[in-house]
C-alpha cells in the first residue's frame, strides 16, 4: 500500500508542529491525534482540534485518512481546546447543586430566612409538593446522565463548567427561595390548579425519560453516527412525528407544568429562558438533520409541531 505523509499545522501561525510519516492510508483520525499527543504529551486527544482549514470545521475521530480530500502529503491544522472535562462529570455536577441547594430553603435553614419560629415550617401543602417534583427531576437526570445518555462529544471545555452550574445553580437558588419564603402565597386556583400542574408534570417527565431512552438506543452499540430518530411503540415518542427535538419540547413542559403549580414569578421567567435556550438548541439540531439526511421528514419542527 502507498503510505501517507501527514503534515500537523498550528492553526493560526501555520507553524509546523510535527510531521508523520509512513502513516497508513486506513488510519483514522482518532489514532492521528494519538501519534501527534505522544509528540505533544500536554495536548490529549480530547483536547486537540484537527482540521483540513484552518477555519473549517473539527475531524470527526472515525474518519479515515484516505477517504479524505488529501494527497498522499496531507496537510492538517491543530488548535488547541483547552482543558477538557467529560459530559458526565459535568452533568453530575450540574444536576447534584440544584438538589441540594433547593434543600437549604425548604427546611428553612437559620442563615436563610431568619430565626423567628413561624419561618421553619410552611402552611401550604403545595410548598412540599414541589420540592418533591423538584428534586424528582434532578434525580431523574442523574439517573439518566449514569444510565441512559450516550454523548456524542466525549467533553467539553473545562471553562464552560463555571458558567453553566451558574446558571443552574443560581436559578436553584432563586426559585427555592420564593417558593419556600414564609411570605409565599398558594396558587390562585387551589387544588385543581396544583393537580392539573402535577398530571402535567408527570407525563412531560415520562415524555422526556421516553425521548432519552429512544435516542440512547439509536447509538446502543457504541457507535456515534448520527442517525434519524423515528417513532417507536411508545405513545410520548410520537412526538418525533412533528418534531426533531422532542426532548426539549417535554422538558419546557415540566417546567411550564412547575410554573403553574407554584404561580411564581421567578419559575416564570426561569421558564422563558429554558424554553429560548432550548429553541436555539433544537434549531441547531434541525438544520444538522437537514444537512446529513435528504430523507429527513418535511413535517417536522424544531421544536413546536406546526409552529417553530
Amino acid at each position: 500500500f502507498v503510505s501517507y505523509q501527514v503534515e500537523i499545522l498550528d492553526w493560526k501561525t501555520k507553524k509546523q508542529l510535527c510531521f508523520l510519516d509512513k502513516v497508513e492510508p486506513n488510519a483514522t483520525i482518532r489514532e492521528i491525534r494519538l501519534m501527534f499527543h505522544k509528540l505533544y504529551p500536554r495536548w490529549y486527544p480530547a483536547r486537540q482540534s484537527i482540521k483540513l482549514d484552518p477555519k473549517g470545521k473539527s475531524l470527526r475521530d472515525e474518519e479515515i485518512l484516505q477517504h479524505l480530500p488529501v494527497g498522499t502529503t496531507a496537510t492538517l491544522y491543530f488548535r488547541d481546546l483547552g482543558p477538557q472535562i467529560g459530559w458526565t462529570t459535568v452533568f453530575l455536577i450540574e444536576y447534584t447543586g440544584p438538589l441540594f441547594i433547593y434543600f437549604l430553603f425548604y427546611f428553612r435553614m437559620p442563615f436563610v430566612y431568619g430565626l423567628d419560629e413561624r419561618f421553619t415550617t410552611s402552611p401550604h401543602p403545595v410548598v412540599n409538593l414541589a420540592c418533591i417534583c423538584h428534586s424528582f427531576h434532578y434525580i431523574k437526570r442523574l439517573i439518566e446522565t449514569v444510565f441512559v445518555h450516550r454523548f456524542s462529544h466525549g467533553t467539553m471545555p473545562l471553562r464552560n463548567i463555571v458558567k453553566n452550574c451558574l446558571y443552574y445553580w443560581g436559578f436553584a437558588a432563586w426559585l427555592a427561595y420564593y417558593i419556600n419564603h414564609p411570605l409565599y402565597t398558594p396558587p390562585s386556583y387551589g387544588k385543581k390548579q396544583i393537580n392539573f400542574a402535577v398530571i402535567m408534570f408527570l407525563l412531560c417527565e415520562a415524555g422526556n425519560f421516553s425521548i432519552h431512552v429512544a435516542l440512547s438506543d439509536l447509538r446502543r452499540n457504541g457507535s456515534k453516527i448520527r442517525k434519524i430518530p423515528y417513532p417507536t411503540k411508545n405513545p410520548f415518542t410520537w412526538l418525533f412525528f412533528f418534531v426533531s427535538c422532542p426532548n426539549y419540547t417535554y422538558e419546557v413542559g415540566t417546567w411550564i407544568s412547575f410554573t403553574i403549580m407554584t404561580q411564581c414569578v421567578p419559575v416564570g421567567l426561569f421558564t422563558l429562558l429554558c424554553f429560548i435556550q432550548m429553541t436555539i438548541w433544537a434549531k441547531d439540531k434541525h438544520c444538522t438533520y437537514l444537512r446529513e439526511f435528504k430523507d429527513y421528514p418535511s413535517l417536522r419542527m424544531p421544536i413546536i409541531p406546526f409552529l417553530l
